[in-house]
């Protein structure tokens, strides 16, 4: 199951001198993350890199931002996908102290960074959930209020003309069985409605 985090949480690591400001934040697509970044940099103008990560579907990245290729970015990204984190990202700030850490110890550094900040992060389960409407006879508006309700669905909206519809939504997988027992209470009376029905 996907997880992603309740706030924001920080850490920070002294390497070899090296400072580093690590962040995990939840993040819906890159446009907001790379706002994010840029107001690091506004408020961090001495640092020398800006690596970050983001995994969020379809808009997942991996910024080095000037460390050697793969030292940075890719390994944080790697930490989330192993926390199972999805909405997610990882911002770390380097201060340089003046030693070079090689590709080895840049990968640990920042793998450690986004590891010690997650160890502070209220993880939150992310749960798909299903939007459902359908309409039925008035008689049966007291039944298919029940089942809602015994299924732990949330009613969005009731609208009554010539019959009752209901708007829901509850966890996808409960979905199928809370349908499958109002077809089976409403004799085939129950119609379902798709988007295209608005």
């Amino acid at each position: 199951m996907p997880y992603s985090i309740a706030a924001p949480v920080h850490s920070e690591l002294i390497i070899k001198k090296s400072r580093f400001i690590a962040c995990v934040q939840p993040m819906t697509d890159r446009a907001a993350a790379q706002k994010v970044v840029a107001e690091l940099w506004a408020q961090h103008p001495g640092a020398v890199h800006v690596c970050w990560a983001l995994l969020a579907g379809g808009q997942s990245a991996a910024v080095d931002d000037g460390e050697p290729s793969g030292t940075a970015g890719r390994p944080m990204l790697d930490v989330l996908r192993h926390q199972d984190l999805e909405g997610v990202q990882a911002t770390v700030v380097r201060y340089f102290g003046g030693v070079k850490l090689g590709a080895g110890g840049l990968v640990r550094a920042y793998t450690d960074s986004v590891a010690q900040a997650l160890l502070k992060a209220e993880k939150v389960a992310i749960i798909k959930l299903q939007h459902l409407r359908c309409c039925a006879p008035y008689a049966m508006e007291g039944m298919v209020r029940r089942e809602i309700e015994l299924a732990g669905a949330t009613l969005a909206q009731v609208s009554h003309s010539d019959l009752v519809q209901f708007e829901f939504h509850l966890p996808d997988t409960a979905a199928p069985a809370l349908v499958s027992r109002l077809n089976e209470a409403g004799h085939g009376r129950l119609q379902w409605l798709a988007d295209e029905d608005l």
